[in-house]
């Protein structure tokens, strides 16, 4: 969009592994520096990863939570971002969760459009990501709330990535998505032999970081599935080591943690197992398997806003019995290793060729 600026939010700004949702983010910044050029693309992160957090900052955190400042962000900061807006045509907030901007900046009367990314249903997420028994757990969950409340109220667009979170928030707030745009990621697919057939031992990954739906999830398999498969089984992900030192379970268990790259492991793999069972949005996890041409076996929670065929891409598993039965029936006839649907979908649905247009569309 030639002559127009946009001032893009972000919660994090992060050197690190990108897991998630930083994932999904740099979807939005490749796509809103090629239509609006880079030179008009802005970037304000209220988080630094890269120069850490002050004890300070935490109290103020927890302090600033009940007035629906989340985790860091602080009335200063929200003041310097209506101050840098003015020069803007657009502020995009790349999550729902610091939907506040959007109330204070049409508060103060800002002329420009206000776009808003909900990666999730922000209460659903916290809801599912906190221990019940962690203190001030409500008071995160409620800020969450209002949040994604202030995004629907105040935005002049919202996206979303679902269909599923578009209905809850027109439900609950009066408001639905603008545009659904679901889950694309830069395509780091490289040429495979598509000859390799899986094993009488296949290679089954879960691949995912610290987290309590992963977690939840991983456990879930290893209690009761793994004993009764003969699998080679794998964890890799972020912080993952953790979880392995919290359940004696996991002793016998490989687990691969903050690994640089994950394409490795994804060409590596026979199998994606993902038992997901909470949560909101779309995960990212599952784009990346479609990306690489995996096999996946899956809930239906990991295949939520896929339009996919579950049983060409592997199968829909939402109980052990089910990632049994399927795993058996797999170790009994084995099948390629690269799976040209997983592919030929992420292409044609998941690619950031293939949402560009509709992205787009929200500015014009």
């Amino acid at each position: 969009m030639k002559g127009k600026k946009i001032l893009y939010i972000g919660f994090k700004r992060q050197e690190s592994i990108l897991i998630g949702g930083g994932i999904a983010n740099m979807r939005s910044l490749r796509t809103l520096r090629k239509y609006f050029g880079e030179e008009n693309v802005v970037e304000y992160f209220i988080l630094d990863e890269a120069k850490g957090r002050s004890l300070w900052s935490y109290i103020l955190a927890v302090l600033l939570f009940p007035f629906n400042y989340h985790n860091g962000l602080t009335p200063r900061k929200v003041r310097d971002i209506i101050e840098l807006a003015q020069s803007y045509d657009y502020v995009f907030l790349s999550t729902s969760v610091v939907g506040i901007i959007a109330k204070k900046l049409k508060l103060s009367g800002y002329q420009g459009k206000v776009i808003t990314h909900y990666h999730n249903v922000e209460s659903i997420y916290y809801d599912a990501q906190m221990p019940k028994w962690l203190p001030g757990r409500q008071v995160v969950v409620s800020c969450a709330a209002h949040n994604d409340e202030y995004g629907c109220k105040y935005s002049d667009k919202i996206i979303t990535l679902s269909e599923r979170d578009s209905i809850y928030l027109e439900r609950h707030y009066g408001r639905k998505a603008d545009a659904i745009i679901s889950v694309s990621i830069e395509d780091k697919f490289r040429p495979v032999d598509e000859n390799v057939m899986t094993g009488q031992c296949p290679k089954c990954f879960f691949l995912g970081s610290y987290f309590k739906p992963n977690n939840d999830g991983v456990l879930f398999f290893i209690k009761n599935v793994l004993p009764h498969v003969k699998i080679d089984f794998k964890v890799v992900g972020k912080g993952m080591s953790k979880l392995k030192q919290e359940n004696s379970c996991m002793e016998a268990i490989e687990v691969v943690n903050d690994a640089p790259d994950l394409r490795p492991y994804f060409e590596e793999a026979d199998f994606m197992i993902l038992p997901i069972f909470a949560g909101s949005g779309m995960k990212v996890k599952t784009c990346e398997s479609l990306m690489y041409g995996k096999n996946i076996l899956g809930s239906t929670e990991s295949f939520e806003g896929y339009h996919v065929d579950t049983d060409k891409v592997g199968g829909l598993c939402n109980t052990a019995q089910e990632y049994i039965d399927r795993i058996q029936y797999f170790i009994q006839h084995p099948v390629p290793r690269f799976n040209k649907y997983s592919r030929e979908f992420f292409v044609r649905n998941h690619s950031e060729e293939s949402t560009f247009a509709v992205f787009c569309s929200v500015f014009e």
